[in-house]
């Protein structure tokens, strides 16, 4: 985590949020909001997460103010949990840092019609074909190769181009963020390095946070939601957490090697140099942006290749076919990625370009850019908590377009370091501690499961309370897992 505790003002401006205003330091062109509640901007003020929001206040163009939700932690350059919308007629500035390492990082949920009493007995067994079956931890390969060629035109054709493989169906793509593809992705802008690290990996978990779960829902808080997203008590579905992988790194690490010199370039002043940033139109923003959203597309595309081989492991299991199991997409959503979005800003309506790092579209009904699905309910939010409690459905909310772009929480967030965890892990088994609360987990490292045991992570419900409570996202079902693999 971030060195040191925040020291600077945290001014409450109601019961679920907490100012920095810009008077704080004379470099701050706005104020700086965090989503967060008594309870939690306790911890929040125990590392410099919020003196992140302070730096991001800084950059040309910003909008609004400099935001951060409920699992807000210490990040590359943006704290994780940071929101921030930049206008390019301003001047506004696209921010590498504002996106993250894993670009499109992202969590999709797999319904199926199965019951807990259903899989009970059957779960050790699917838990390992799963771990067997799909390839998990570091720098691993799967069982799809595509050449530098194939990768490119996946980057350009995102989750459609597997289902053109005939790895998922059509209607796939109507539950997926931005319907699995970005407009504006060049693949030829994506370096060669990029493009080999990332030609084995589609199809792959990954390691750190990235998993695949199975889940029981344990909660319903709003039945009609839940009844349009076809969701009931004890139903079994599968969450998918990954991204871009090796690819999707190196595209950022490209590009913060490219904008190291563009800030004296352009005349900007950044308190911090991971804040790395340059205009939306200037040559380097634009080469980012068509990268970032080929990557983004990589992101998609392997989300989608995982939730096939899920698929075809629960039919083996079973001995029925998926779509027989029910087991059909509820939605897909990125939580590390910036995106050109229309928001009304000061009364007047601007395209901005708002980053969302470890932090979640929250679009509510009747926002023009859903899918059919979801024009009258508000788009799902999906928010993974950690492998031993819990995690959630949300919907999208009034509230987000009002406050927070559109944008609401993207998990629980880190209470630990990886290093604390670790050692905080020292001697325990993590897996046997999981059994003894009714859940299966395998990992490809015991390291892994010590770095993201339950405790390493805020509490989701705390988290998810405060976007109920501001409106962001409201609450629909909870998921308990019972099944985890892991890097």
């Amino acid at each position: 985590m971030g060195k040191g505790a925040y020291t600077g003002p945290l001014e409450k401006v109601d019961a679920c949020c907490f100012r920095i205003p810009k008077s704080h330091r004379g470099d701050m062109r706005v104020d700086g909001l965090i989503f967060a509640d008594d309870k939690l901007i306790q911890a929040i003020r125990n590392d410099q997460a919020p003196e992140q929001v302070a730096n991001v206040a800084t950059l040309p163009g910003i909008q609004g103010a400099s935001l951060a939700m409920p699992d807000i932690h210490w990040g590359y350059g943006f704290c994780i949990g940071g929101v921030c919308a930049t206008d390019p007629a301003e001047g506004g500035v696209i921010s590498p840092g504002g996106v993250g390492y894993d670009i499109n990082c992202g969590v999709r949920l797999c319904k199926t019609n199965l019951f807990l009493d259903d899989v009970k007995h059957h779960l050790r067994e699917l838990v390992k074909g799963l771990f067997h079956t799909i390839p998990a931890g570091v720098g691993r390969t799967g069982r799809y190769k595509f050449d530098a060629k194939e990768t490119r035109e996946l980057m350009g054709q995102g989750a459609s181009y597997a289902v053109g493989r005939e790895l998922g169906v059509p209607r796939d793509l109507g539950h997926i963020e931005a319907n699995g593809r970005i407009d504006g992705g060049d693949p030829e802008e994506v370096s060669d390095h990029a493009v080999k690290r990332g030609a084995e990996q589609c199809g792959t978990l990954g390691s750190g946070n990235h998993f695949l779960e199975v889940q029981v829902v344990d909660q319903v808080c709003d039945a009609d939601v839940a009844a349009a997203f076809g969701l009931e008590l004890n139903q079994v579905c599968v969450m998918i957490h990954s991204g871009s992988r090796g690819l999707g790194y190196q595209v950022c690490d490209d590009a913060l090697a490219a904008f190291r010199n563009a800030p004296a370039k352009y005349g900007i002043t950044l308190p911090d140099r991971q804040l790395a940033c340059a205009p939306v139109d200037s040559p380097e923003g634009r080469k980012y942006i068509a990268a970032m959203r080929a990557a983004a597309n990589f992101g998609f595309t392997n989300r989608q290749l995982l939730m096939q081989q899920t698929r075809e492991v629960f039919a083996s299991v079973f001995g029925r076919s998926w779509e027989d199991l029910g087991m059909e997409l509820l939605y897909d959503v990125a939580h590390n990625i910036a995106k050109l979005e229309e928001h009304t800003v000061d009364g007047k309506k601007k395209k901005v370009w708002v980053h969302r790092k470890g932090a979640t579209r929250a679009f509510p009904a009747g926002h023009p850019e859903l899918p059919p699905a979801f024009r009258k309910t508000g788009q799902p939010v999906i928010i993974p908590g950690d492998m031993g409690r819990a995690s959630w459905v949300l919907v999208g909310a009034a509230g987000s377009m009002e406050k927070t772009f559109g944008s609401t929480c993207h998990g629980a967030g880190r209470a630990m370091s990886r290093t604390a965890a670790l050692k905080d892990a020292a001697g325990r088994r993590i897996d046997k501690e999981l059994e003894a609360r009714g859940v299966i987990a395998m990992s490809s490292s015991r390291q892994g499961l010590a770095e993201e045991q339950p405790k390493a992570y805020k509490l989701v419900d705390d988290v998810v309370n405060v976007v109920h409570e501001a409106n962001l996202s409201r609450k629909v079902a909870r998921m308990r897992p019972i099944g985890v693999i892991k890097g």
